[in-house]
């Protein structure tokens, strides 16, 4: 009898832990053996030696990290993915300049990190004693390796995980534990077929074969982590985003699969949705401070959003 309850205990713990997780408002959640990401090390270990990262430095940082959960927790056993929607049900007005959806309202970080933190206490109450780290893209992390390891979609050309059922415009986490769990069966179809409507989108040629991004030509690249000016053989190619680029979602099919969100802090402020193009070139530091509380906008800082919209106001 002993036996049987050890043997049956991994997969009632993982039903609960994912019951529990769609409670949250998790949109899925989906569980993967802690293991070293091997198909992953030489992908990345390319990536790097072509210097597809830019001026992103802190990518060539703790790469066997990267690679192998245990080294982020000890005893790890399993990695839980999670996924967060974030698809708006307003947008900005037409006649503007453009900011990422994933950047309308309060900070992701912080709303699906303090999610995060209730699972692992109801874990810990639930289950007993279990370590465990919570990660909101704040780790050195292939979360996209993870959540189709953990079944929840495949890796679209675009480089994003997608769900024939979600979409695209969601929030990856991830908790990992000492707790051995049942596992999900890893997503091996790839259902972007011979569409390539992200790759013919893309307005810099950031989006590359073998579901890579060129991290030194994308939008969001230039407009958040690029602390520098921006390359003048970039003008007119903007396509008037100035903080972020949903363009590769905005044209993929299984987008068209997105429902609006139910997270009451991801709700944009009103004066953002009616930003005309002269509002947002007559920013001031103060609106900004206002309307961009708590929004991931602040990580460009007012100068750097003001360089974004200069750069893209004079050659547009």
């Amino acid at each position: 009898m002993e036996i049987l309850t050890k043997t049956i205990e991994p997969k009632s713990h993982s039903e609960r832990i994912k019951k529990r997780a769609l409670e949250l408002g998790f949109l899925d959640c989906g569980i993967a053996k802690a293991d070293f990401l091997e198909d992953e090390a030489p992908r990345l270990e390319a990536y790097l030696n072509e210097n597809r990262h830019g001026k992103m430095a802190y990518m060539e940082n703790h790469f066997d990290m990267r690679l192998d959960p245990r080294l982020l927790v000890e005893g790890a056993k399993s990695v839980i993915s999670l996924t967060y929607n974030y698809f708006p049900n307003k947008f900005q007005q037409n006649d503007s300049y453009k900011i990422a959806k994933y950047a309308y309202g309060t900070d992701y970080h912080f709303v699906v990190k303090d999610k995060l933190r209730e699972l692992l206490n109801f874990i810990q109450e639930e289950i007993g004693e279990v370590s465990g780290r919570a990660f909101v893209d704040s780790a050195p992390i292939l979360e996209h390796a993870w959540a189709q390891k953990a079944g929840i979609g495949w890796v679209g050309k675009n480089s994003l995980t997608l769900s024939k059922q979600k979409g695209s415009f969601f929030f990856l986490s991830e908790l990992i534990l000492d707790l051995e769990l049942d596992c999900d069966e890893a997503f091996k179809t790839d259902h972007c077929g011979s569409c390539s409507k992200c790759v013919e989108a893309c307005p810099t040629d950031a989006i590359l074969p073998d579901r890579k991004i060129d991290g030194s030509k994308c939008i969001s690249y230039f407009t958040i982590e690029l602390k520098d000016a921006i390359p003048s053989e970039m003008k007119g190619k903007f396509e008037d985003w100035i903080f972020g680029c949903d363009i590769c979602q905005d044209v993929c099919p299984w987008n068209r699969f997105s429902i609006p969100h139910t997270e009451e802090k991801f709700r944009p402020k009103e004066e953002l949705l009616n930003f005309s193009k002269s509002d947002w070139e007559e920013i001031t530091e103060e609106v900004f401070r206002k309307v961009f509380q708590k929004s991931p906008v602040k990580r460009t800082k007012f100068e750097g959003l003001k360089r974004n919209i200069d750069f893209v106001s004079q050659n547009s």
